[in-house]
This record gives C-alpha cells, sequence and structure tokens, in this order.
C-alpha cells in the first residue's frame, strides 16, 4: 500500500472553483476522463449529497493489461458532499473496475483560503494497493506516478473550465449592460415622445379653448345686445299704455 498527497492553490474563490468541479468534463487537458453520469442526488441537512459513475480510461502499459486484462473502459464511484455553510466541497472516489486487483481510494477537499478569501485550497489523497499479482510494489508506484501526472492534468483542465465560468460571466453582464443602455435610450426617447405629444395637445387644446371662450363671449354679447333691445321696447310700449287718454274731439 502506498499513500499519495499533494496541495494546490487556486487563485479563485471557493464558488468558483465548486462551480467548475461540477463543470469538468469533458475537457481536453485530461481526456482520459470520457464520462460522469449523476446516479443520485439529494440535500440532507444543508448539504448537497451527490453519486456518480465516473468512466475512464487508465492507459495501462502492455505488460500491465497483461497482468490485469485487455485495455477498456474503466468505473469509478464518487461521493461528494458540499456544505455551503461551511464552504467545503469533499469528493470521495474508488475504482469499480480492477478492484479484486488493484485499489484506489482518493479524497478531494477543497476549502477557501484562510488567509485570502478569493483563493481556494484543494488537497489531494489517493491510497493505491495492489494484491495477488506479481511486482505489486512495482506496479503501486507505477500507479502513483500516474496519479500525479493526472493531478497536473486536473488542475489544467479547472483552469480551462474556470477560464470558460469567467468569459461566460463577461459576456452575460456585456449583454446585461447592452440592454440596459439599449432599454434606457428606448424608455428616453418613448418619454420624449410622450412629452411632444402631451406639448402638443395642451397646445391644441388651448387654441380650442380660446375659440371656445371667443365663440362663447360672442354669443353672449349678442344675446345681452337682443335683451337689452327687447327690454327697450317692452318699457317704451309700457310708457306708451300709461300716458293719459287725450280728449276726445268736439263735433
Amino acid at each position: 500500500m502506498k499513500i499519495w498527497t499533494s496541495e494546490h492553490v487556486f487563485s479563485h474563490p471557493w464558488e468558483t472553483v465548486t462551480q467548475a468541479v461540477w463543470r469538468k468534463y469533458p475537457n481536453p487537458h485530461n481526456p482520459a476522463v470520457v464520462g460522469t453520469d449523476v446516479i443520485e442526488r439529494h440535500v440532507e441537512n444543508g448539504v448537497l449529497h451527490t453519486h456518480r459513475l465516473i468512466s475512464s480510461r487508465w492507459g495501462l502499459p502492455s505488460w500491465a493489461q497483461t497482468i490485469l486484462g485487455a485495455e477498456r473502459i474503466c468505473y469509478g464511484y464518487e461521493h461528494s458532499e458540499v456544505n455551503p455553510l461551511e464552504k467545503t466541497m469533499t469528493m470521495r472516489t474508488r475504482n469499480l473496475t480492477f478492484s479484486n486487483t488493484v485499489s484506489l481510494d482518493e479524497r478531494l477537499v477543497y476549502s477557501p483560503d484562510p488567509s485570502n478569501n478569493e483563493k481556494t485550497i484543494l488537497r489531494q489523497e489517493t491510497i493505491v494497493t495492489v494484491m495477488g499479482v506479481p511486482l505489486n510494489s512495482y506496479m503501486e508506484n507505477y500507479l502513483l506516478n500516474s496519479i500525479t501526472k493526472n493531478s497536473f492534468k486536473g488542475r489544467d483542465a479547472l483552469e480551462f473550465v474556470i477560464s470558460k465560468i469567467n468569459r461566460e460571466v463577461e459576456e452575460l453582464m456585456s449583454t446585461y449592460k447592452r440592454s440596459t443602455t439599449e432599454l434606457l435610450t428606448h424608455t428616453k426617447k418613448s418619454f420624449e415622445e410622450i412629452t411632444e405629444t402631451a406639448m402638443r395637445s395642451v397646445d391644441d387644446i388651448s387654441v380650442v379653448a380660446k375659440k371656445s371662450v371667443d365663440g362663447f363671449s360672442d354669443v353672449a354679447k349678442k344675446s345681452i345686445d337682443d335683451i337689452s333691445c327687447v327690454a327697450k321696447k317692452g318699457i317704451d310700449e309700457i310708457h306708451n299704455l300709461t300716458k293719459p287718454n287725450e280728449p276726445m274731439p268736439r263735433i
């Protein structure tokens, strides 16, 4: 049995790194992993538990294939726990293929850097055990070397995904700013059109009102003149009626 450990610091916040972990495959920097399938996922006490089946190619040399079997797709079982309150992501993986001969138990823990929240620390540990085959110590060393090389590829793969996420965020912000600018421009234009229409309507109403007032004044003046004329006639008739009777002429 041999134990391999490693520690790496990503210059990115924990939230960004853990998001990239879920989107890590497929990835040109680590083509050995050919598939990931979620078997079961649930939340318990605020912690996200995920069980996945990992499909990969080990790339065994010919002599190892003779001992373990022909090269083929290998499968591993992964269980992860994400605690958003404590900001920890723990992933445990064990191989299913060749499990009677080779045992690979891997543990990865992602957590914020205590000295800098803008960075994330990855701690890895892998226990390699080869049983029931010749040259087991040699095979364990060979697998440890492969694990070391794959760890560098895995970090490059994660950086690749993080860069992709950052580009997506930038594009989203650019689209948001462009949409906001277009909305403000359209709103300003609409407001100006509404204001112009309202002012034009006020002018039209003022003209109509002035015409109506002038027309009403003319009608009122004419009505007053008519009333005055009628009243004058009435007064004259009353005066005529109230004059003393003139004496009848003598015959």
